[in-house]
């Protein structure tokens, strides 16, 4: 028997949600002192402001390349 797959409609684009997803990181880590719980946000944070770039980036329209003269 195959499990069923848990489906839910994104009202929000993966850009969206990664970077609300960074500001709140971010938000919470403002308000911890130094140490390992601080730095795991923060690097989360980082890590989906990268993965929103370069999903802007994979989705961006290709222009024709040229070819060698």
């Amino acid at each position: 028997m195959t499990a069923k797959r848990n489906r839910r409609k994104q009202t929000q684009s993966l850009q969206e949600r990664l970077t609300l997803f960074a500001e709140s990181a971010r938000e919470r880590a403002r308000s911890l002192p130094p140490g390992r719980e601080r730095e795991t946000l923060l690097q989360f944070a980082k890590q989906n402001e990268v993965t929103s770039n370069l999903t802007d980036w994979l989705s961006a329209p290709v222009s024709p390349r040229r070819g060698p003269s």
